[in-house]
């Protein structure tokens, strides 16, 4: 079982959402059609790859946890996309499975290796194509005033290993100038949609858990502590059980 494994059933509900304002922005900037392809690497529940299904014509995702897969088939199911799921991860792709007109990576750039990934993109990316390093998250820039006790109430209870290898709760992905040096591709424009929402008390706090370094496995016998913790964190800044947050959506275009 996967690191992933025990956060599946949260995560497609639970992670700061990309909205449809971010996908219709993205697609008309690429001006993707429904004759292009898709692949999303480290499709987790197929966020990017359902989003992004009604502006092209094949969508393929890929990730190596088979819980965040049946996950993406339930999701695809539901929204009435076809969406060919692949279990493995991208330094192991088979060279068949052809290349693509968008290779979406979102939250899963920071576990994958450098050089074999980069081999293999070269291959997946078509001619003309383009990569999109996407994330959602809260405002770091003090919009969303609980989010920094937030993160310190989730740092005292995870692991300190696995707090580093999440890169402190708040990387979103690698240093990208420095991922595709000396590569044939490299970053070029950044679209950034900026949305608002309000979520409960309840669920903000039972995001932790879709986090690795303070999933139910990181934790054990210690997650209900902590989420008495965060809720206890999050009380004051809720208004009748519900909390404001703004989020920003991003997708770093990457091409030849």
């Amino acid at each position: 079982m996967g690191r992933f494994a025990s956060t599946a059933s949260l995560y497609e509900h639970l992670r700061p959402p990309y909205p449809s304002e971010f996908f219709r922005s993205v697609a008309h900037k690429l001006g993707l059609t429904k004759q292009g392809s898709l692949i999303d690497l480290g499709t987790g529940p197929g966020l990017l790859a359902l989003g992004f299904g009604p502006y092209v014509g094949r969508i393929v995702g890929v990730d190596p946890e088979p819980a965040m897969l049946d996950a993406a088939r339930r999701a695809a199911a539901s929204a009435g996309h076809a969406l060919t799921l692949i279990e493995g991860k991208v330094e192991t792709l088979s060279p068949d499975v052809g290349a693509f007109d968008v290779v979406t990576i979102g939250r899963a750039l920071h576990w994958m290796d450098r050089e074999p990934t980069l081999a293999r993109l070269d291959r997946l990316v078509a001619r003309d194509g383009a990569i999109l390093i996407c994330a959602s998250f809260s405002a770091t820039d003090g919009r969303n005033p609980w989010l920094d006790g937030y993160n310190d109430v989730r740092r005292r209870w995870s692991p300190a290993k696995l707090w580093e290898e999440a890169g402190m709760g708040t990387r979103t992905h690698r240093d990208l100038p420095a991922f595709f040096r000396g590569s044939a591709f490299q970053p070029t424009e950044l679209v950034t949609v900026e949305t608002s929402h309000t979520i409960s008390v309840q669920d903000l706090t039972r995001r932790t858990l879709t986090y690795s370094s303070s999933s139910p496995e990181a934790l054990g016998g210690n997650a209900e502590a902590m989420l008495c913790d965060v809720g206890e964190h999050l009380a004051p800044f809720s208004r009748d059980g519900v909390i404001a947050e703004t989020i920003v959506s991003t997708a770093q275009i990457v091409k030849r």
